[in-house]
C-alpha cells in the first residue's frame, strides 16, 4: 500500500471519502452535497441535482461510479468526480458554504500532490496542525510517533487480509481493550468526549500515547511473527499485544501510585481547531 490510500479527508468535521483512480483524486459526490447543504437525505438531492443540470440538459456525465466504502463497511458503486468536475457540481448548488468549501478542496489537491512526489510534507503538515491548535511540542512528538506506528500496524493488517473499516476498528478495539481495560467508544465517554468524529488519541496524556504505541508496535512484531492472517488470527495478536502494553502499564501504576488512564483531554483546544477548519487548516 501507498500514501495514496488516505481514504477519507475531513471539512468541518465532515468524512468525505475519495480514491485514488487514474493519478488523481475522486471524490463521493453524494459526501460533498451533504456538508454543503446539509441535507438529512444527500443522495435524493444529488440525484435532482443530477437529473436538472446534466441529464435534462443531455449533457456529458462528469462523474464516474467507483467502488467506495460505505458506512457498513461494504463497497458499492459510487457516483464520484475529480476536483474539476467537482468544481462544476459545487456551482449547480447553492450554498454559503461554496467558496471555502472551493479554497479547501483546491488546497487538498495541491497539498496532496506535494505529499506524494515529498511524503516527509505530510508530517511536517500534521506537525503544524497541532502546533496551530495548542498542544505542548513533547506531546506533538509523541503523537507523530504515534501515527507513524500506527500506520505501520494498518499497513501489515492490510497485507494480510485486513480490508473493512469494521474489521480495523474491532482490532483496534482488541488492542485498547487489553490495554486499558475499554474499548475505544467507552475510552471516548470516559474522557467526556462525546461527539462521534472526536479522535480520541488527540485527547490522551503522554503516557496513555507511549503505551498506546507500544500496544500497537507489540501487534505489529507479534503479527509478523506469527504470521497471523486474517481477522481472527490478527485478533489474537491484537489482544497479545496489548497485553504486553496492559502489563507495562500496571508496573509503572504500581511504582507510581496512581492511574495511567485518565479523565483529562485536550476539550480546551476544541474552539481554536474549529478557526483552524474554518480557515481551511
Amino acid at each position: 500500500m501507498t500514501s495514496k490510500d488516505k481514504s477519507l479527508i475531513v471539512f468541518q468535521d465532515k468524512k468525505i471519502r475519495r480514491l485514488w483512480h487514474k493519478d488523481q483524486w475522486f471524490f463521493s459526490v453524494v459526501d460533498i452535497v451533504e456538508v454543503l447543504t446539509d441535507s438529512p437525505t444527500p443522495r435524493q438531492y444529488w440525484g435532482k441535482v443530477k437529473d436538472r443540470e446534466f441529464i435534462a440538459l443531455e449533457l456529458s456525465p462528469i462523474w464516474v461510479q467507483l467502488k467506495m466504502t460505505s458506512s457498513d463497511g461494504k463497497a458499492y458503486e459510487t457516483d464520484c468526480a475529480n476536483t474539476e468536475g467537482i468544481f462544476r457540481i459545487i456551482q449547480s448548488i447553492p450554498s454559503k458554504k461554496a467558496e471555502p468549501f472551493k479554497r479547501w478542496l483546491a488546497q487538498v489537491g495541491y497539498e496532496r500532490i506535494q505529499e506524494i512526489e515529498n511524503p516527509e510534507l505530510a508530517q511536517d503538515r500534521v506537525k503544524q496542525y497541532y502546533e496551530l491548535k495548542g498542544y505542548p511540542k513533547n506531546w506533538i512528538d509523541k503523537r507523530l510517533r504515534g501515527i507513524a506506528i500506527r500506520q505501520e500496524l494498518t499497513e501489515e493488517w492490510k497485507n494480510r487480509g485486513i480490508e473493512k473499516e469494521q474489521d480495523f476498528a474491532i482490532l483496534t478495539n482488541e488492542i485498547t481493550k487489553a490495554t486499558f481495560g475499554k474499548k475505544v467508544e467507552d475510552y471516548k465517554e470516559f474522557k467526556g468526549l462525546t461527539r462521534k468524529n472526536q479522535n480520541l488519541r488527540d485527547h490522551m496524556t503522554d503516557w496513555e500515547l507511549i503505551l498506546t504505541m507500544v500496544g500497537e508496535k507489540a501487534t505489529t512484531d507479534i503479527t509478523i511473527s506469527k504470521d497471523s492472517e486474517g481477522l481472527e488470527e490478527c485478533k489474537e495478536s491484537a489482544i497479545e499485544g496489548g497485553t504486553i502494553a496492559k502489563n507495562t502499564k500496571e508496573e509503572l501504576e504500581q511504582k507510581i501510585g496512581r492511574p495511567i488512564a485518565s479523565k483529562e483531554n485536550y476539550l480546551h483546544l476544541t474552539e481554536k481547531k474549529k478557526q483552524i477548519e474554518d480557515k481551511g487548516a
